[in-house]
């Protein structure tokens, strides 16, 4: 018998359940969503009116019976008042894993394990790219090996030849260098300023005789996934876009330490949205950043959890410190059109630019480096996705077309991320990501121009696999392929 009544019980339980989570259902989406949990030989039997006029309250659409339950009798019920708490019974889980945890030695074990095979470019990757025109040397940062290079300017590597030696190098566990993507040398003192984008949240700022492993002469706290650099020597501001947070924060170019940035760039007026390259013209007094397009809504009242986020928390006191992911607010995220916004070099807060270049036929598709021609008073991008250059007016605004575009097989531009306008002499450099080499042109160059000079890492046509800052890969075992998100 007390099988028999746990069985009613548990038949009409479910029933209640069911009838109750299709009535909560129902009142949330509006009975629209009703329409799903009936099956469809039922369908005629709901009123049309319910589903197409909801009343804003919860509605019984239909009742199924479940099939009925099985022979035997129901696990007992363990009342609220039972003995063991919930924390009890985590706390004894907890125990549990802790016994089982690895001894040191099997740690050790796997700690020395070798990889079967491994996917990575074991020849540099140029990310970014500078001039130093006093002492007429080119510097680049490797964001495959971790490495600041620097060559003559007038490098030229020979189609023979395996790779270009650098002059000097800076790398090593001590140079705090990792995922490095913005760099800017200092005209005056030859200083190599140099951007981690993804872990050490540093920037570093090495003399120009600095080589090995060696320590940086200053560093600087920046917000997590800094990208470009930008200097404005007359007024000694150092401009830095921050992917996630959708800002560009100013910071003293004389910063150090945990100083916190003068001014914030910030908010959906300003119509950033994931930023990547950056310049200054200081003629004019315009800022320009090249934005992928990916952004979110922050809210400056969200209460960060965890144990990054704690440290988000303390650095969000600072003054100017930019809303980071963990403000995000659900379901606000979009992807827009590429673009290149254009402000006021002074402007802060949720300001509006005063010029955007957005649209198809402008070519724009991820656009990354920033370099601007004062003289002739054009914008050089390059072009990361598109495998080009484009070089617009500073006064573009719309969906214009590029008055030059430097893209083609002879080029060799291939996933273009650096770029550099040399006006002591005239010529434009470019860092593709995606060939191991660094090109030069002349400033008026078009289509698909050959470089004046190139400079290789690698041996001539070695693929380069594009991996930069890989997270966890996935496998497709329908194509027997490994896909790898950067």
């Amino acid at each position: 018998m007390k099988a028999k009544r746990s069985r009613l019980w548990r038949g009409r339980t479910r029933v209640l359940v069911v009838a109750v989570v299709v009535a909560v259902l129902v009142a949330i989406g509006g009975g629209v969503i009703s329409l799903g949990l009936v099956p469809r030989g039922e369908r005629s039997a709901v009123s049309a009116g319910t589903v197409r006029h909801p009343t804003g309250k919860p509605q019984l659409v239909s009742v199924q019976s479940l099939p009925a339950a099985e022979e035997g009798e129901m696990c007992e019920w363990v009342p609220a008042r039972a003995t063991a708490s919930f924390t009890a019974i985590l706390q004894e889980q907890q125990a549990q894993a802790r016994a089982k945890a690895p001894t040191p030695a099997q740690v050790s074990d796997v700690n020395r394990r070798k990889p079967v095979r491994m996917i990575k470019d074991h020849y540099g990757s140029y990310s970014s790219i500078a001039v130093d025109l006093t002492h007429d040397e080119v510097v680049m940062t490797d964001e495959s090996l971790f490495n600041i290079l620097t060559y003559n300017r007038t490098e030229n590597t020979p189609p023979t030849a395996t790779m270009s030696e650098p002059k000097r190098m800076i790398g090593g566990i001590n140079t705090w260098i990792e995922f490095q993507c913005g760099v800017y040398v200092d005209q005056a003192t030859g200083d190599i300023y140099a951007v981690n984008n993804d872990t050490v949240d540093r920037l570093v700022i090495f003399s120009r005789q600095a080589k090995g492993n060696v320590a940086p002469d200053r560093i600087i706290r920046t917000p997590h996934t800094t990208y470009g650099i930008a200097v404005d020597e007359p007024h000694q501001e150092l401009f830095l876009t921050v992917q996630e947070a959708a800002a560009v924060s100013v910071y003293r170019k004389t910063a150090k330490e945990e100083e916190a940035p003068i001014r914030l760039l910030q908010g959906n007026k300003t119509q950033l949205a994931d930023p990547h390259g950056i310049a200054v013209d200081s003629t004019k007094d315009l800022l320009f950043v090249s934005n992928f397009g990916s952004v979110s809504e922050h809210d400056r009242t969200a209460a960060p959890a965890g144990g990054e986020a704690r440290e988000y928390t303390s650095l969000a006191t600072k003054s100017n410190w930019p809303l980071a992911r963990e403000s995000a607010v659900p379901g606000t995220g979009q992807f827009l059109p590429a673009s290149i916004t254009v402000y006021p070099r002074n402007a802060q807060g949720d300001v509006a630019p005063i010029r955007v270049i957005q649209g198809p036929k402008t070519q724009l598709n991820w656009p990354t480096g920033l370099s601007v021609d004062p003289k002739r008073g054009e914008l050089y991008v390059a072009n990361d996705t598109g495998d080009s250059i484009l070089v617009f007016s500073i006064t573009a605004s719309g969906d214009v077309p590029p008055v030059r575009v430097i893209k083609g097989a002879k080029s060799l531009v291939k996933s273009p991320t650096g770029v550099f306008y040399d006006g002591k002499h005239d010529e434009v450099w470019v860092s593709n990501f995606g060939n191991h080499t660094a090109t030069v042109y002349k400033a008026t160059a078009s289509g698909d121009a050959a470089p004046l000079r190139v400079i290789r890492s690698a041996p001539l046509d070695t693929p380069t696999p594009n991996i930069g800052n890989a997270y966890a890969p996935a496998y497709d075992s329908k194509r027997d392929q490994i896909l790898v998100p950067n």
